[in-house]
């Protein structure tokens, strides 16, 4: 059995170098204040290749360290040695800082296989997982190509890292492969990798199955999620394997059921979401979380799945401001399990965890369970909802979801100490109302969720007409008067909210009719009853 990590990486300065290799490589960044030591590096395929051109003769050494200086830190040495090239590397522990050092042939020290311990003395080290792909030198300088995989099942390879954005809300996105395997295997165990002293910073991790039909050269730079500009590849990357929400410890799956791997319908790409909340803004800050999956060839009973189910991630999920309480609704429907379920497994499957997710405004989550107008035993429920502790709950006795059972995420909010409207969305400042349900066996269905009908929210404001078609998002009102050429957010924010007005608003919201989504992991939909009138 092997442990494999999903790990994220940063971009630094974009930039292209052909080095004598014939490799291209697409960052850079120079490593001294006297611009002798540049450092050119980016993704082959499962390898993170690097080019060091350093003006000195001799040799030269590069390390990774968890402070940016040489206690414990891990140091690859290479260079040119009468007319030969050369490259020896120590344990390869990424860390948070890299540094470089520039030496020559008059220093006394061996080149060779080093790390440094506490005491910044250096130790020879056993374990290489370097490759040296070209060196040479000539009267001034010193030039080195090298690479090592990004994934190599050694305890002491930490993760490639992060630096934050000084901004409140980052999702940081890095598509992975998985492993090639000769067959089956099962991922029996997923535990969080969060650096120390980032408990706070690290909201959640994601992790989605992408198309499979991708060559490895969306691997090389990860992105912000959601962005304009995110590549094309994120976009297919919609069915949730995992989750993990801060607070959280490690996963076990159940002794009976497995996470599926090197199958047709698994996956073969997948995207590492991360989000980073940073509500000081700090900057400076340098990430190295990610996962890990534990895997095994002793393949158990069932393949397990993953269901989100709850709220639809929107702009139309509106929570006014200065409410001791208020309820919203996610809706995961009889006709989208009836028709999932009816075409996969008539005889239903089986839910053994759930995780419950909200923001910070959020003081109770309960997933309620109908069949046939009756409610059952509610799946799971927190109703003193914890933002900073998150973690899947296992259920005391797997229950049953057949063909024609419908689910309700229900989230309990308190905005008292808010003077806007609270929007569903994704910083941690906005809300959501999400259930993730996993379960067995694996049917083709990744997400039952429902958002509430926006035009009666505003008319519930006077709201009388939009312009359309709508060609701006948030899309603009026409009338009435006192509203004309607003957006809804505006709108929503101009009107005078009070605790009676609130709870009307809430009774409107729980009754309207509600837009559906009923995906499959193709991203298409199971269910025709979705309204596409205006979506966000």
């Amino acid at each position: 059995m092997c442990g494999w990590p999903l790990l994220v990486l940063w971009a630094l300065l974009p930039a292209t170098a052909a080095g004598s290799s014939g490799r291209s490589y697409p960052h850079r960044v120079v490593l001294d204040p006297e611009g002798k030591y540049w450092l050119r590096w980016g993704r082959q395929g499962e390898r993170l290749a690097f080019r060091l051109e350093v003006r000195t003769n001799g040799y030269v050494g590069f390390g990774f360290s968890p402070t940016g200086t040489m206690a414990a830190a891990d140091i690859v040495v290479g260079g040119v040695a009468h007319g030969r090239p050369y490259l020896q590397a120590s344990e390869c522990r990424f860390g948070a800082h890299i540094y470089a050092i520039e030496t020559n042939r008059h220093t006394g020290i061996i080149p060779g296989d080093y790390f440094t311990n506490a005491d910044k003395e250096l130790e020879k080290d056993t374990q290489q997982d370097y490759r040296l792909d070209y060196a040479m030198e000539n009267s001034t300088h010193t030039v080195i190509e090298f690479s090592r995989e990004l994934h190599t099942c050694d305890v002491n390879d930490k993760s490639l890292t992060v630096p934050i954005p000084n901004k409140g809300t980052t999702y940081w996105c890095q598509m992975f492969k998985i492993p090639t395997f000769q067959e089956k295997h099962h991922v029996i165990k997923v535990e969080p990798i969060i650096q120390s002293g980032h408990e706070n910073l690290v909201h959640h991790i994601l992790l989605y199955q992408c198309n499979s039909n991708f060559n490895d050269s969306v691997l090389d730079v990860g992105h912000e999620c959601y962005h304009p500009n995110m590549p094309d590849a994120f976009l297919t990357c919609e069915t949730v394997i995992f989750a993990w929400g801060i607070g959280g410890e490690g996963f076990t799956y159940p002794a009976h059921v497995g996470l599926s791997l090197g199958m047709p319908l698994d996956p073969r790409y997948v995207l590492l979401e991360v989000h980073y909340d940073n509500p000081a803004r700090k900057k400076g800050l340098i990430d190295s979380s990610g996962l890990r999956f534990f895997h095994t060839t002793d393949i158990r009973r069932y393949d397990a799945g993953v269901i989100e189910a709850g709220l639809w991630v929107s702009l139309f999920h509106t929570i006014p401001p200065g409410m001791p309480e208020f309820r919203s609704e996610g809706h995961c429907t009889l006709e989208c399990l009836e028709e999932a379920l009816g075409a996969e497994k008539p005889s239903g499957i089986h839910v053994f965890a759930v995780l419950l997710h909200a923001h910070l405004a959020g003081k109770g989550i309960r997933l309620r369970h109908f069949r046939k107008g009756d409610e059952m035993q509610l799946l799971a429920y927190d109703d003193d909802y914890d933002f900073n502790f998150q973690e899947f709950q296992y259920l005391t006795e797997e229950q049953t979801i057949l063909p024609g059972d419908n689910l309700i995420t229900e989230c309990r909010y308190n905005t008292k100490d808010r003077a806007a409207m609270t929007w569903g969305g994704l910083s941690t400042r906005n809300e959501m109302c999400l259930s993730y349900l996993l379960y067995y066996p694996r049917i083709n269905l990744t997400r039952c969720a429902s958002i509430p009908d926006i035009m009666e929210q505003l008319q519930f404001i006077g709201v009388k007409e939009i312009y359309r078609p709508v060609t701006t998002w948030p899309f603009i009102i026409k009338s009435p008067k006192q509203y004309r050429n607003l957006s809804f957010m505006d709108a929503m924010n101009k009107f005078k909210w009070t605790k009676k007005e609130g709870l009307s608003f809430n009774k409107l919201v729980l009754s309207l009719p509600v837009n559906v989504r009923c995906s499959k992991t193709d991203n298409a939909e199971w269910s025709d009853s979705r309204d596409d009138s205006i979506t966000s």
